[in-house]
């Protein structure tokens, strides 16, 4: 079993009040969440109105499964928001 977290910075550039990004953060996290079995959440850069970090963890049976579910989930992320992905950061371990 492998645990896997991803960590993903996006750009808002068209966020311009934290009201904005924070439509647009639960947005995603919702869409995500609804699609894949995944924990979601909002982790860092809370006040900043153009950037978001959103950390995701979840649970495969195998490496190949867990790296195949970050690419799958970054993927649907950057296909279904208008925010920019600028970074991901992926952490796989055993238990």
């Amino acid at each position: 079993m492998i645990i896997g977290a991803v960590t993903l910075k996006l750009n808002i550039s068209f966020a311009r009040s934290l009201k904005d990004k924070r439509m647009t953060v639960k947005s995603i996290i919702a869409k995500a969440r609804n699609k894949f079995n995944i924990s979601i959440s909002e982790t860092d850069a809370l006040d900043m109105i153009q950037t978001a970090v959103i950390s995701i963890a979840f649970i495969a049976a195998n490496s190949a499964l867990a790296d195949s579910i970050a690419e799958n989930v970054i993927s649907f992320i950057e296909n279904n928001t208008d925010a920019e992905v600028l970074a991901d950061a992926r952490t796989f371990s055993e238990p």
